[in-house]
């Protein structure tokens, strides 16, 4: 694939960004294009490796190894090699319906199984996706596709995130009438209120392909809550079949002493009002700002980072970021062998401009909060925190120990919980009747995500749990594909 020897010849070159202070003072995408005469020779390092493992999209210890919707990149990648763009756009939209949505925010499980990466720095698969489908925008390629024949059939789809809106997009691909409906007062879900706007553009990427939807015949019904504001009985009655692609949104609480002090959010509720502010293009108090006060993040991942991105952006005093868990090795861990996702440290966008900000790494490792302080007027003032180690207890599992000595206190005066989710919400799944499984989400097989009602499927996180947008990819075709199958008795979708 690409060139033969390119794999030898080229080095891993990732396109440019601005700098991290040079960056902070806004809400743009900071990514810069690269080249096109770049990009091919990135794609020339795609190596004809005979056995692919970048599009297996398998599960290895508990991990995503591999593109979960089975991405052609082989193939894509040869045809940039050769300057074929409309045919890697192609290729590209045959696996994936909103490539420039996981170009963005994917953490590239992919890049984490490329054969290259074995021994050298992996093929650079996310920058090369990106750059397929953003200049498929700038080439006017893409455009609205509405069925040629209609079914008759209507589909209610309960939620507009990643696993709804692809299923969405099937299911109108197929000729049913879909309708979407969100309780925000705008479509998109995580895409649009989870993520910040730095990281995915609202106007310019999301609102972009929305609209293409929208013209293609998909139906929006915006601040609209299935269960209170759309009674959860009519839907069956108005519609052929349902589809609830609601997300695992009920967030995991610290019940520690001083929970209740104003000043403590869970990172959703920082995350989603400043995106509002943004797009409402607000610049008062109206939502939580972290404007002059030192910041303490509980909790890692993509969401800690885009709470660390959004303080720093609002003129926060100092962040800091505290990990119950150890400092990841810089390299592959013995226990931790290719095509596993590479567990290994690196510093995000966030912790980059942290360090550029304040002169280092934000995280603190090995560390716990133990309660909360607070002032005569009941808010936020410090968090008492120790370090913790990782011990075996009677059951034989791991469980943190606190270690005596090693306690802190930290100024905080904004506290952003940010420790994952616990499951989907369950007010609707009761009104419902919907079987649930040991984790509260709904039951449901994996490739056939049928749930408990005949005509009512689910996908996406709020039934396997909080997991990758492209794993919710993965789900909202596939359950497409069998919502399809039930109402047609056949399927020609993928």
């Amino acid at each position: 694939m690409g060139k033969p020897t390119g794999f030898l010849e080229y080095a891993r070159e990732l396109a440019a960004e601005l700098a991290p202070l040079d960056r902070v003072g806004n809400w743009d995408e900071f990514h810069l294009p690269m080249e096109d005469d770049k990009l091919r020779t990135q794609a020339a390092r795609c190596m004809d490796c005979g056995t692919p493992f970048c599009h297996t999209g398998t599960i290895i210890s508990g991990m995503a190894s591999g593109c979960p919707i089975n991405n052609l990149i082989p193939e894509w990648n040869d045809l940039i090699y050769r300057g074929l763009w409309k045919e890697a756009l192609d290729r590209l939209h045959k696996t994936n319906n909103f490539p420039e949505f996981t170009g963005r925010v994917c953490p590239a499980p992919c890049e984490g199984s490329c054969v290259l990466g074995i021994h050298n720095p992996p093929v650079t698969i996310k920058n090369i996706e990106c750059s397929i489908i953003d200049k498929g925008w700038d080439e006017g390629w893409i455009t609205p596709e509405p069925p040629a024949k209609r079914t008759g059939k209507k589909v209610a789809v309960i939620g507009s995130g990643p696993a709804g809106l692809c299923a969405a997009a099937q299911l109108n691909k197929a000729g049913h009438g879909v309708t979407v409906f969100e309780r925000a007062d705008r479509p998109g879900g995580l895409l649009m209120y989870g993520i910040p706007n730095m990281k995915l553009d609202k106007e310019q990427v999301v609102l972009r392909r929305l609209k293409v939807l929208e013209d293609e015949g998909v139906k929006f019904i915006c601040n609209t809550e299935v269960g209170k504001d759309f009674p959860a009985e009519n839907l069956l009655k108005e519609f052929d079949a349902v589809l609830l692609c609601t997300g695992a949104t009920k967030p995991r609480d610290l019940p520690i002493a001083g929970r209740e002090l104003k000043g403590i959010h869970f990172a959703m509720e920082f995350l989603t009002a400043n995106t509002q502010a943004v797009l409402n293009k607000q610049s008062g108090s109206d939502f939580i700002s972290a404007q002059g006060k030192d910041v303490v993040i509980i909790g890692g991942g993509d969401t800690g980072t885009d709470c660390v991105g959004t303080s720093i952006r609002h003129g926060c005093k100092s962040v800091v970021q505290l990990e119950i868990l150890p400092k990841p090795p810089s390299e592959r861990a013995a226990n931790n062998p290719w095509p596993e996702w590479p567990k290994v440290y690196k510093m995000d966008y966030g912790q980059e401009e942290a360090a550029a900000k304040f002169g280092a790494d934000p995280r603190v490792y090995l560390t716990t909060a133990t309660k909360f302080e607070g002032d005569e007027n009941g808010n936020v003032t410090a968090i008492h925190t120790v370090e913790v180690e990782w011990a075996k207890n009677e059951k034989g599992q791991f469980i943190p120990q606190h270690i005596p000595g090693t306690e802190k206190v930290i100024p905080a005066q904004l506290v952003l919980l940010a420790m994952g989710f616990l499951g989907p919400e369950q007010p609707l799944l009761d009104t419902l009747g919907l079987e649930r499984d040991a984790r509260s989400n709904i039951k449901a097989e994996h490739g056939k995500y049928a749930t408990s009602i005949p005509g009512v499927f689910a996908a996406g996180d709020c039934r396997r749990g909080q997991s990758l947008v492209v794993w919710a990819f993965n789900e909202g075709r596939g359950a497409a594909r069998e919502c399809d199958l039930y109402l047609m008795g056949q399927t020609d979708l993928p």
